[in-house]
């Protein structure tokens, strides 16, 4: 089992910026990845961002250029840093932390963004 605690959510006006953080337990061996999903009230939840053993990189198109996504392995965290943010981006917030058949994801922290 891996245990996920997000932590860094909250409200913010539209331009501001925030900073998501995501603990994990420990650290699935092999290939895997960390990621950010958000899902908004009446939608399906989506793929944010997410960083690979690799170093590989996936955004999504409506956040590319304002959010960064990163992570220390010593720590086995995972940040998401949002800037420039929008009203639209305002969503739970969702780590995840898959590898090999496993996929743990933790209990999410909410992102307001007020006009």
């Amino acid at each position: 089992q891996v245990q996920l605690v997000e932590s860094g959510g909250g409200l913010v006006q539209a331009g501001g910026s925030l900073r998501l953080s995501c603990a994990a337990s420990r650290r699935l061996f092999g290939i895997n990845a960390m990621g950010w999903y958000r899902q908004a009230p009446g939608k399906q939840r989506e793929l944010v961002a997410a960083i690979f053993s690799s170093g590989s990189i996936n955004y999504a198109d409506s956040v590319k250029g304002r959010f960064t996504i990163s992570r220390d392995n010593a720590k086995n965290t995972v940040y998401l840093q949002m800037n420039s943010l929008k009203p639209e981006d305002t969503a739970a917030y969702y780590c995840n932390h898959a590898g090999g058949a496993f996929s743990y994801w933790g209990k999410g922290t909410l992102v307001t963004v007020s006009l």
